[in-house]
């Protein structure tokens, strides 16, 4: 339950003794509670089934209401100045800067550009979908009522999206274009094997029969309705008026300058520009990576020669795969060997364990080709680490390997599964993921130092690690580029394709993915940079004293935490 502040103070002997701790305490489990109630699919996807019977209110109504607890609980933490210990005000500066990011994003309006393939609500359903549990008979039943509120949820955000419209504020046309075909590959799906129907009920329940018909009936009788409805607002409403592929960016939008640059600010967590990322992208992706290129690919494939290089990469049959049986045994030898190796390097671990599972086929042909999903703090669901099995003869070998340790071990899984497990930590901390450059900034450290590891076993994995270092910087140049610089779509594919040895078809989904989520892939490369850069700046100041275990557990012991807190953390612990 919510922490209450009469109750501290009864327990310290009046409410004057009640200290900054207690005060901030309260405000942080106030603030979670204020996050589950509004997010009621996050709660029961963190495994807390109070509010199983309903679904999450989109309406702007809704959203300027959570405004007001935003900013009120932004306020009260702000004047907590004086007597917080280090780790409270650290809990406390995160909390203040979190809370700045949620009034901001509400202020920008986000919602009414969230049609897009990533973001959409649509596909939020269809991928939570699958990790929803219902443990208990009474959480069966407050189950049929969420699915009945499904409707509503598709229909708020519709209605977004024409306020967005109203204002000017279009829709990339792919973007829509990729969420009319997610919502058509579920619309064909069978019912039989719906995953909203198919909802993991009670062990050994005999209501589970006729619990299930009934939940069968309202996914068949009112969600699938529902989802054909929202498909038709984007196809009639807004594909027609979407923007073309030559104006996909937010440039093109009367306000998209000013929200590119808040996306930035909220992404990586630091006031950097277009132009300095920009920068920084076009000097790794076409100087400082393909010098390491020329050395392993000479190596490997007896050529210096990068256009060559890449093409054995991207077209040699022998590093492709025959099946997806063959995708699922190789990502499990990289889980294994990681799994084995990470007591070297590391001194904290997680309790919980990382499971493989292949991408739902109604989400593969539009998804990534691998995601993470991290476990339940109540210990109901393991971490998973999801592998897309979507036409496998097109997958690539190179890239398995430094995929698999991003994703899951010793990057996604590691960090976020310490996360969780650090439960005297308050929730938001523990359980909310928003620091976007820590949390992809260390997965895409960690590809890097799996090499330092030995788990890479051999010059094509080295190789692929390389892809996914440019694929991340060629990031900085892309999404700078549509959203800030005019780009077109295809200058977008054409820069991947010349600076990056990635499948083709991914690069277009990739493409895809930055136009639907402006800034979001800014963090992987801006992070990764930081935390090499402390490393660096921690090894120096320590010489011979310098311990990898005791950096990586000052990373990763904090939970969550923004840029700024990890560059005071590290400082802090190493002498700087």
């Amino acid at each position: 339950g919510t922490y209450c502040l009469a109750c501290a103070a009864g327990r310290s002997g009046s409410m004057g003794s009640v200290t900054a701790n207690d005060a901030l305490r309260a405000i942080t489990d106030e603030y979670w509670e204020a996050k589950l109630e509004a997010s009621p699919l996050f709660a029961s996807f963190l495994g807390d089934h109070r509010y199983d019977d309903r679904a999450d209110d989109l309406s702007a109504e809704a959203e300027q209401r959570l405004r007001g607890t935003w900013a009120a609980l932004r306020e009260r933490a702000s004047a907590l100045d004086g007597e917080l210990d280090e780790t409270d005000r650290v809990t406390r500066d995160l909390l203040v800067h979190e809370l700045d990011d949620n009034v901001r994003g509400i202020d920008l309006r986000l919602a009414e550009l969230a049609s897009d393939q990533m973001e959409g609500i649509h596909a939020d359903l269809l991928i939570t979908a699958a990790q929803l549990r219902a443990p208990e008979p009474e959480h069966a039943t407050m189950a049929l009522e969420r699915a009945r509120q499904f409707g509503r949820m598709l229909a708020q955000a519709s209605e977004r999206f024409r306020e967005g419209l109203a204002a000017g504020r279009t829709p990339a046309r792919i973007n829509v274009e990729r969420s009319i075909n997610q919502v058509d590959g579920y619309l064909s799906s069978p019912l039989e094997s719906d995953p909203f129907a198919h909802l993991a009920g009670p062990d050994d329940w005999d209501g589970l029969e006729a619990w299930r018909g009934q939940l069968t009936d309202i996914v068949r009788d009112d969600l699938r309705p529902a989802f054909a409805r929202y498909r038709d607002v984007l196809h009639d409403e807004l594909l027609p008026v979407a923007r073309p592929d030559d104006r996909a960016g937010l440039q093109w939008l009367d306000d998209g300058a000013e929200m590119y640059q808040a996306l930035i600010e909220i992404h990586t967590g630091l006031p950097l520009t277009p132009d300095e990322l920009h920068a920084i992208g076009r000097v790794e992706a076409t100087e400082d990576l393909p010098a390491q290129y020329v050395e392993l690919g000479g190596r490997e494939f007896g050529t210096t020669e990068l256009p060559e290089i890449f093409a054995r990469l991207l077209d040699d049959p022998a590093l492709r795969y025959r099946d997806g049986d063959e995708i699922l045994a190789h990502a499990r030898a990289c889980l294994d060997a990681a799994g084995e190796a990470m007591g070297d390097w590391f001194g904290i671990l997680p309790q919980a364990p990382c499971e493989l599972k292949p991408v739902p086929d109604y989400l593969a042909a539009d998804a990534p080709a691998a995601y993470y999903t991290p476990p339940a703090p109540d210990g109901s669901r393991p971490g998973e680490y999801h592998v897309n099995l979507h036409e496998p003869t097109d997958r690539g070998r190179a890239e398995t390997a430094s995929i698999a340790f991003h994703e899951a071990i010793p990057g996604h899984h590691l960090q976020l599964a310490i996360a969780t497990e650090r439960t005297d930590l308050p929730a938001f901390r523990r359980l909310s993921w928003g620091h976007t450059a820590f949390v992809e900034g260390w997965a895409l450290y960690t590809e890097r130092l799996a090499d330092e590891m030995g788990l890479y076993e051999s010059d094509v994995d080295r190789l692929g690690m390389l892809a996914s270092d440019s694929w991340r910087a060629c990031r900085l140049v892309v999404d700078t580029g549509l959203h800030a610089m005019g780009w077109t779509r295809q200058q977008a594919i054409d820069f991947m394709r010349a600076n990056a040895p990635v499948n083709r078809e991914e690069i277009v989904v990739e493409v895809d993915r930055y136009i639907g989520m402006p800034g979001q892939a800014l963090a992987y490369k801006v992070g990764q940079r930081e935390i090499l850069r402390l490393r660096d700046e921690a090894r120096g100041a320590l010489g011979p004293d310098y311990d990898i275990k005791a950096f990586h557990d000052t990373v990763l012991g904090a939970a969550t935490i923004s840029l700024r807190v990890l560059r005071d953390r590290v400082r802090s612990s190493f002498g700087r």
